[in-house]
């Protein structure tokens, strides 16, 4: 009869077997190092284009960007850090009104213009008081306060879950005063 395993001579060496062993077991554990010290990593500085954000100076922007929190939940990719914000060009200005957690990154805008999707049929989502427009994008769903003094942006990507916005929210609703939403474009 014919075994499908082959027959190994009595005396062959199994040191080989133990070093490969020891080698898959090692790069497992080498993996995981790097993983954690990956994930532990300080992110750096955040470089933001500089749109149009006539407001983002104004006392209600103040006031908001004071209260933003240090740290947002983020779904998938776990805590986000707040970071800090470096000038889009070299000798450039930070871009006013702008926060930025994590990576990749969920950007808060103050002070913007109003959206232009913004109509009497827009459907809005209220979330922890306030209520938001979604405007998507490819990658990337950015969501604006519109009834605050101030249009508010948030963008998430996918992977950021709804964790964030609802934290932040709940910062506009606490921070800016409502107002009736301006759907007279």
């Amino acid at each position: 009869m014919f075994s499908s395993r082959a027959a190994r001579p009595a005396n062959a060496p199994r040191w080989p077997l133990r070093i490969a062993l020891a080698l898959v077991v090692a790069l497992v554990v080498g993996v995981l190092i790097a993983a954690a010290m990956v994930r532990s990593q300080t992110l750096g500085p955040l470089r933001l284009a500089a749109p149009p954000t006539p407001a983002a100076r104004s006392a209600d922007c103040a006031r908001l960007l004071a209260a933003l929190p240090e740290n947002l939940g983020g779904g998938d990719t776990g805590a986000l850090e707040r970071r800090a914000l470096v000038p889009p060009v070299p000798g450039g200005a930070v871009p006013a009104g702008a926060a930025g957690w994590g990576e990749p990154p969920v950007v808060l805008r103050c002070g913007l213009d109003r959206p232009i999707e913004l109509t009497a049929t827009s459907r809005l989502l209220e979330v922890s008081g306030v209520q938001f427009l979604e405007i998507a994008s490819p990658g990337t769903s950015t969501w604006v306060a519109v009834d605050r003094p101030v249009y508010v942006a948030v963008a998430l990507t996918p992977t950021s879950g709804s964790g964030p916005l609802q934290q932040i929210a709940t910062v506009i609703a606490d921070t800016l005063p409502r107002r009736d939403v301006d759907v007279s474009h």
